[in-house]
């Protein structure tokens, strides 16, 4: 965990949520699913003029309205209040209700006109024999607004089929021109500046618009479990407040940056200054970017004045680049530490060492025989696995712990910040892309017992967070780890698939169908970690039978 001394900015409390559901009522069509909107009043106090799905506010009258609901038998008392509290907004701001007669039947339109929508809701219903029809109300999603936002909801986005028979009216009061879209076309309009929407409802849309029919949707629903769980972030890019949900690049880092939800980092990739991650982080990225770099190779910049700094990867060798990071130090320089000896990481190191008076070792460990001629690499010293490189001065101290980490590079090493719970990881993690290993110096079964080491000292030393040499920040480290050891696996599977298939073709024909989600042209690319993973399957079955 992140030491609260280390972080950049005050700590807050977001303002509280208030309980609050809505309800996608769907309809199929010729065209697709289309969803029920609405306006919001140019009045509303929260998102004036933006088009939504009905809901509101749960009341306490919701909950003590479950004997007049129909209730499927794995559907708690929550979702239960939850579907009777979007069926009465529903009625209450467009005039639809999902109810059932006392017979079982559906209600008709001279039902649903004959209960007055400035009335008692509940008592209408009970005074008429009227059984909610909760029972078709599932939860699709579960959104909690931004910390940063002064009124906060914790909302299910709740799914129902519209009933036969109804039409909507507004109350014209909080919502005007209800209107059935398809999700595509709302996307559309927004992003033509004629729909205004806020991020929940676009990015829900954006879900909603890969299901055929209703009844899809309504199948992917029933395990009572929303399909996705999302309290975003904002972050600052191109001089415009940004959202991020969980699965976005971008989300770990300002979740560490950032964790109480100010809108105060920029994520603006450049390479002219070092970005602040912590008080004690810092991150200059190299002006490399390209297919094989991302935005770029990160060079981490630990320590502070009092104690001094280490550098992680210097990066190429690229002078202005070289420049900054000595500047960011102020020659204050302790270690430079190598993760590995790849030609976009280590080639500064020389460079940087000389520009410092007082000479910091370059640590890391040396090439192996199978490294490539531009990968040769002799550093000062040889680290040693476990072993802790230590920055103290004043009331500061940064303790970094050495990790080897062979598969992408026979000679790769990761870093933990002991103190903060953060994993320097290299090009064994990336965030946005998954490494190449390649043979011979790459080796499939090292990388993967690799991130077994990483898993372990992930629950040994509480880390949260890893420091990619690509991309953002990443949260979460040991489900991340977990996501790309399956991600690898499910790889794997393919590519012995694909041996299977065509067990007289060659590495040509198996990439074709073992990476035939990938762009054709990343094929090359493939290659290399796909002869890794031959070369793994190939020794599997070699191996004998137990």
């Amino acid at each position: 965990m992140v030491r609260p001394s280390q972080l950049l900015h005050p700590q807050r409390e977001p303002a509280p949520t208030r309980p609050a559901a809505t309800v996608l009522l769907l309809r199929d069509s010729p065209l697709g699913v289309e969803v029920l909107m609405t306006r919001r009043s140019a009045n509303a106090s929260f998102v004036p003029g933006a088009y939504v799905f009905p809901g509101g506010g749960i009341d306490t009258a919701d909950a003590q309205a479950h004997a007049q609901a129909a209730r499927r038998p794995t559907q708690d008392d929550l979702r239960l209040t939850q579907a009777i509290a979007a069926i009465r907004e529903s009625f209450e701001e467009l005039g639809i209700l999902l109810a059932r007669t006392a017979d079982g039947s559906p209600v008709t339109a001279a039902q649903v006109a004959a209960v007055d929508r400035q009335a008692p809701f509940f008592e209408q219903c009970r005074a008429q024999g009227l059984t909610l029809a909760a029972d078709q109300v599932f939860v699709l999603a579960h959104w909690v607004t931004d910390r940063d936002l002064p009124r906060r909801f914790d909302v299910p986005f709740l799914v129902a089929r519209m009933p036969e028979g109804q039409m909507p009216v507004a109350d014209e009061s909080e919502q005007f021109e209800p209107e059935w879209v398809r999700p595509a076309d709302a996307l559309r309009r927004h992003h033509d500046g004629q729909f205004f929407m806020i991020f929940p409802t676009i990015r829900t849309l954006e879900r909603l618009e890969k299901f055929p029919t209703v009844d899809a949707v309504l199948q992917a629903c029933r395990s009572e479990q929303p399909l996705w769980h999302s309290s975003p972030r904002g972050g600052l890019m191109g001089g415009k407040v940004l959202r991020y949900m969980e699965h976005d690049t971008a989300f770990g880092e300002l979740l560490m940056v950032c964790p109480d939800g100010q809108v105060l980092h920029h994520l603006d990739w450049q390479s002219g200054q070092p970005v602040a991650l912590l008080k004690g982080v810092m991150r200059l990225t190299a002006p490399n970017a390209g297919v094989m770099t991302g935005p770029g190779t990160n060079s981490y910049i630990v320590g502070d004045p009092d104690c001094g700094y280490i550098v992680i990867d210097p990066g190429p060798n690229d002078a202005e680049h070289i420049d900054r990071l000595w500047r960011a130090t102020g020659g204050n320089l302790r270690m430079i530490v190598c993760t590995h000896s790849h030609a976009d990481h280590f080639p500064g190191a020389k460079p940087l060492q000389a520009l410092c008076a007082n000479k910091p070792p370059i640590l890391g460990l040396p090439s192996a025989p199978t490294a490539r001629p531009s990968s040769v690499f002799t550093p000062d010293r040889a680290l040693r696995d476990q072993e802790t490189l230590v920055l103290e001065g004043g009331a500061s101290r940064h303790t970094l712990k050495v990790v080897f980490t062979p598969g992408h590079a026979a000679n790769h090493l990761c870093l933990i910040h002991v103190e903060d719970g953060l994993l320097f990881s290299g090009d064994h993690v990336l965030n946005g892309s998954t490494t190449v290993v390649d043979p011979p110096d790459g080796d499939m079964t090292h990388y993967l017992d690799s991130l077994d080491t990483l898993t372990a000292a992930c629950g040994q030393y509480g880390i949260d967070f890893i420091l990619p040499a690509h991309g953002y920040v990443l949260a979460e480290a040991v489900r991340a780890i977990a996501q790309l050891k399956a991600h690898r696996l499910r790889r794997e599977a393919k590519i012995m698939a694909a041996m299977q298939a065509r067990p007289d073709g060659g590495m040509d024909d198996w990439v074709a169908l073992a990476y035939d989600d990938v762009p054709q042209r990343m094929w090359p690319m493939a290659l290399r970690s796909m002869l890794a993973h031959v070369q793994r399957l190939q020794a599997q079955m070699q191996q004998p039978s137990p």
